[in-house]
């Protein structure tokens, strides 16, 4: 026993078996303090929500997507709601789309903003002429490329609008398909999903996802909209969130029915290019927001790297090895729960490798975003 776990001394390897435990003690604490948050979150019944809604999304060139996806907005199950397109320069035959769906399915409205050379294409301008031209208080956003799970979208997502709630963060994940590079950006996605929505169960909302995602219009205007930040092409979603979200206002869907799926890229550069451009707001977070956010990569990086240095040292190997095998399992089995709850669990087979490759991966992207073009979308 005692070569197992031998006693401690404050020479350099005591140190960095010091360091060692605190980062894996910090892991975990994360892992339950935030990721483990959502296994405990009852989701409320959806009741007889009867406000009307303005379900609001902007598109560029996206006529097939709009053929496609249309139909699943426009037939939701909801007393009272109105779907707004606001067509963004288009010079495919959205409008012509548009225009027949419109015969239909009269509660189907469309906004055409015409071409314009002096203005950089992004979601904020569009969007924002969505807003105002929204009749109702409650706006329910999603892209043009995104779908609604089930009939029950704008049900699920209004429900959560109770008590002092004025902003409901939904869940987008990406349809499933064969492949590595699948499995990674579904991988990735969750991930994500699981920080945010964790952290806004925590009383720490920092972003939500602009293709699912609802607040009220008096939200909105009382924030100033994207003023803060309207010179930088993104951030519609996570920077108008960190303005507007707060620990009392803000309420999570978790439901199923009210996922949004999004068609995920097929390449690993078209996926990189994505990534790049989402990183590009990273930086104009909330200084508390990035000492959150690098909780999780910091920790991990003093786990590793001590762990690496204990491995040739006698003494200390065999504890440490056990450790760090603990702390993988125990990540392994909480994600794997975390996971099914979120309908992906054909990824929680090869979770440890995943959480590996995945934090390897994302700092080249992320310090290589800076260079990229932020102003497509």
């Amino acid at each position: 026993m005692a070569s197992f776990f031998p006693e401690i001394s404050f020479d350099f390897n005591g140190i960095v078996f010091l360091i060692f435990c605190a980062a894996v003690l910090t892991q975990i604490i994360y892992l339950f303090l935030v990721q483990a948050r959502l296994l405990f979150s009852k989701t409320p019944s959806v009741q007889d929500v009867r406000f009307p809604v303005s379900v609001i999304l902007c598109a560029r060139n996206e006529e097939d997507n709009l053929f496609k996806h249309l139909p699943i907005i426009l037939e939701q199950d909801y007393p009272d709601f109105e779907v707004i397109v606001v067509n963004d320069q288009s010079v495919d035959d959205s409008r012509q789309i548009l225009k027949a769906y419109q015969e239909k399915y009269p509660h189907l409205r469309y906004i055409e903003l015409e071409k314009n050379r002096h203005r950089k294409f992004g979601k904020k301008v569009p969007l924002t002429v969505g807003i105002k031209g929204a009749k109702h208080e409650h706006l329910l956003l999603l892209d043009a490329d995104c779908f609604p799970n089930s009939n029950q979208w704008i049900k699920g997502m209004m429900a959560q609008f109770v008590g002092e709630k004025s902003i409901v963060l939904g869940v987008g994940p990406y349809e499933r398909s064969k492949g590595i590079l699948n499995k990674m950006i579904r991988f990735d996605a969750t991930q994500i999903a699981i920080t945010y929505l964790g952290a806004a169960k925590l009383g720490l909302p920092y972003m939500g996802v602009g293709r699912n995602l609802a607040y009220t219009k008096s939200l909105f205007f009382e924030v100033g909209g994207f003023k803060k930040h309207y010179h930088i092409q993104s951030g519609d979603d996570d920077l108008f969130v960190q303005d507007a979200a707060r620990r009392k206002n803000t309420g999570v869907a978790l439901d199923a029915e009210t996922f949004v799926y999004s068609i995920p890229k097929k390449t690993w550069r078209g996926w990189f290019k994505q990534k790049q451009r989402h990183y590009t707001t990273a930086s104009k977070y909330r200084l508390i927001n990035k000492l959150f956010l690098g909780i999780f990569p910091s920790s991990m990086i003093f786990m590793l790297i001590s762990f690496f240095i204990l491995l040739f040292n006698y003494k200390w190997w065999l504890f440490a090895t056990a450790l760090i095998v603990f702390r993988f399992l125990l990540y392994w089995i909480v994600n794997g729960l975390v996971l099914k709850k979120l309908k992906t669990k054909n990824l929680i087979g090869f979770y440890p490798v995943f959480e590996l490759v995945h934090f390897v991966l994302m700092p080249f992207v992320y310090y290589s975003s800076e260079r990229r073009d932020a102003s497509k979308w």
